[in-house]
């Protein structure tokens, strides 16, 4: 192992994790999750500790290359992939100031949230929807004849809700709920067309184990369109999402950021979801959601984003160690953040929460 920021090494076993989300008995070890790392928090670590060392920035399969040796120094036990082709154009996104300690260059962006790029049946019929006989599958392929073999590939498992609020614009969709509700019906219908389509793709490489379907359904206090709406416009594509996986024999995982309580019984017991991600502790901490849901789906991350953003070294692997015996017993729980590593999160506070969970100490555990 090359000199880094980690006390223990650890062997990627996608197996192993497989059967922790799946909640089969507890772990011979902590496996981690994250939907994704922000580039400036990759780019950092690769700079510091010579992650890229040997690749060749002109191969025309570098960024799978580069994928792989960034999982592999960070204990990941996969990669994530889906088909090309998939693109939802969306309206004019607005930007200010990034003043995270890894300034991204160009600043934030933001959708506009009162008009986006469909908001009546015209503008419908001249979106450039995608075509799904047009999808490739150049990085699936790479990565099911080179991944290691102790590794596997997490597919895209979809998202319905994201899709209609930033194609509509928050306003527009609260207003076409009321007024338009057979073009929500149709945008709806369109997503579940193409992402069955990019999901079936998908899963004909057996190399995907997982399908993580990324979808945000809610914000501090509830949801951000009414129960009753998620079940008629984006639950339908989730339950066909999970539907496939299963079928293939993958677990379906969820993120979906907000407080989902109104729906939750849905989400387990109609749709299928077998883990969720994505969790504050001004919602619902994590600890929590493992005593409330741990019995029937796995519980991922969770190390709260603010947190990790203000606490010191020590508060964070003392935190880590908490949730870890809290959490572990039994499985369904992996390790990582309340949401994703975003640039505004000190290198060193997410290090040290992969760290902690690599060094656990699994005969403290109290459940």
């Amino acid at each position: 192992m090359r000199d880094g920021p980690f006390s223990v090494d650890v062997t990627p076993d996608w197996e192993g994790l497989r059967d922790c989300i799946l909640r089969e008995g507890t772990p011979q070890r902590v496996h981690y999750i994250e939907l994704f790392l922000d580039a400036e928090i990759e780019d950092e670590i690769c700079r510091r500790y010579g992650v890229l060392d040997g690749l060749d920035s002109d191969d025309p399969h570098f960024a799978q290359k580069r994928t792989i040796a960034i999982q592999r120094f960070l204990g990941y036990d996969y990669v994530q992939c889906g088909v090309e082709g998939m693109d939802l154009p969306l309206s004019e996104w607005a930007h200010a100031e990034d003043a995270g300690p890894l300034a991204r260059d160009g600043g934030r962006a933001f959708l506009d949230e009162h008009k986006g790029i469909i908001s009546n049946w015209e503008e419908f019929e001249a979106y450039p929807w995608p075509d799904p006989d047009a999808y490739t599958t150049y990085g699936l392929e790479w990565y099911q004849e080179n991944l290691p073999d102790d590794m596997c590939i997490i597919g895209s498992g979809g998202s319905f809700a994201e899709p209609i609020n930033w194609m509509m614009g928050y306003e527009t969709l609260c207003y076409a709920l009321y007024d338009q509700r057979d073009l929500v019906k149709a945008i709806s219908d369109r997503l579940i067309e193409i992402s069955s389509a990019a999901l079936r793709r998908t899963l004909e490489f057996d190399r995907v184990k997982m399908v993580w379907g990324s979808d945000d359904m809610g914000f501090k206090t509830g949801t951000l369109i009414s129960p009753d709406d998620l079940r008629e416009f984006v639950l339908p594509g989730h339950k066909i999402m999970a539907r496939m996986a299963h079928e293939a024999g993958c677990p379906h995982l969820l993120h979906s950021c907000g407080n989902l309580e109104s729906i939750m019984e849905d989400l387990i017991e109609d749709v299928g979801i077998d883990a969720r991600h994505s969790f504050e502790d001004v919602i619902e901490p994590v600890v929590e959601a493992k005593r409330n849901w741990g019995d029937r789906i796995a519980l991922l991350g969770g190390i709260d984003m603010d947190f990790l953003a203000r606490a010191d070294e020590e508060q964070i692997r003392a935190r880590v160690r908490d949730t870890l015996r809290r959490c572990m017993s039994g499985g369904g729980y992996c390790l990582g953040s309340g949401n994703s590593v975003a640039n505004y999160i000190p290198v060193d506070n997410y290090l040290a929460m992969q760290d902690e969970g690599r060094k656990f100490d699994f005969s403290s555990l109290t459940g």
